[in-house]
């Protein structure tokens, strides 16, 4: 398990992580989500003893990591897919980091099969595209079979078939008992993925809970999609009766605060076809937005459909 009490980074005037506690519990996927910003890659490097805290505590397996005996037996981290030397080849950077924790070398072909790299094993790092240094973040991380993984931004730069790997993956990972630490902004993969989310803000917890419980919560929306032949009379007819109601760039309508039941009954009882009647509910994206959306610092001007000079 990895363990966060009170862990606070401060860089000068600027509090970058501040006061953030959590747990990681083993057998579970566990999102790490916050704005760019937020504090989450300062976050990792301090549970893995890259950076000092300037208060709290990060214990792995309920140890500091620098004092763990074997670190790559008991945790491995994907930070930087970028920080390889460039001019070994893929399979030496591995023995490299091999070497220095004592692993047997057959481990460095069993990870670099495992996550596809196998044919390119001799080239140079130098060659390798942004999706191939990615997946030898990603062996480098499995080099000591450990039980805790931590992976900031593992699926930048891959294609969809590397996406779903990674998916498939760290799904396994979680499956086999393994703590998963789960950094990323891909909202739609993190919502197949992650079975609880730890979301922060301007370093600060913003959520702590199960994916479930952060999808229903306040942040949520639900409504019906109507699609029928007098979307006009329908409306009124809902309006009337207190619920909200939007237009759909289709052509549908988006009604809020009656499940589809009442809005088929209303429908009914006009005598008016209905075409297409489904509840909704809100992504995982639109609920974050929700829950981040006072903790954006680096925002972009709102688009005015004209163009920049």
């Amino acid at each position: 398990m990895i363990e966060v009490r009170g862990l606070t980074k401060q860089y000068g005037t600027v509090r970058a992580v501040d006061d953030l506690t959590f747990d990681v519990q083993p057998g579970k996927v566990t999102g790490f989500l916050g704005p760019n910003g937020a504090g989450k890659s300062t976050t990792m490097r301090m549970v893995l003893g890259l950076d000092r805290p300037t208060a709290g505590t990060a214990l792995v397996a309920g140890r500091p990591f620098a004092r763990l005996g074997q670190p790559l037996r008991v945790a491995g981290a994907l930070l930087d897919a970028q920080a390889v030397h460039p001019g070994r080849s893929g399979r030496d950077h591995l023995r490299v980091a091999a070497g220095a924790t004592g692993l047997p070398p057959r481990h460095v072909d069993d990870v670099l099969d495992q996550v596809g790299l196998g044919p390119a094993a001799k080239r140079r790092v130098a060659g390798y595209s942004l999706g191939m240094r990615q997946r030898l973040g990603v062996a480098a991380a499995l080099l000591g079979d450990p039980a805790v993984l931590l992976f900031d931004e593992p699926m930048n730069g891959l294609d969809l078939d590397g996406v779903r790997w990674v998916r498939a993956l760290v799904r396994r990972l979680a499956d086999e008992g393994r703590t998963v630490l789960l950094s990323s902004h891909l909202m739609s993969e993190m919502e197949q993925t992650a079975d609880h989310l730890v979301i922060i803000g301007r370093g600060r917890l913003i959520a702590d809970a199960p994916i479930t419980e952060v999808m229903g919560g306040r942040h949520a929306n639900r409504r019906v999609r109507v699609r029928t032949t007098a979307p006009d009379d329908l409306a009124g007819a809902l309006l009337r009766r207190g619920l909200r109601v939007h237009p759909a760039d289709d052509g549908d309508l988006l009604v809020e605060g009656a499940p589809a039941e009442t809005v088929g009954d209303v429908a009914l009882e006009l005598g008016i076809a209905v075409h297409r009647l489904a509840e909704q509910t809100s992504s995982l994206e639109e609920v974050y937005l929700g829950l981040t959306g006072d903790s954006v610092q680096y925002g972009a001007a709102a688009l005015t459909g004209q163009a920049v000079r």
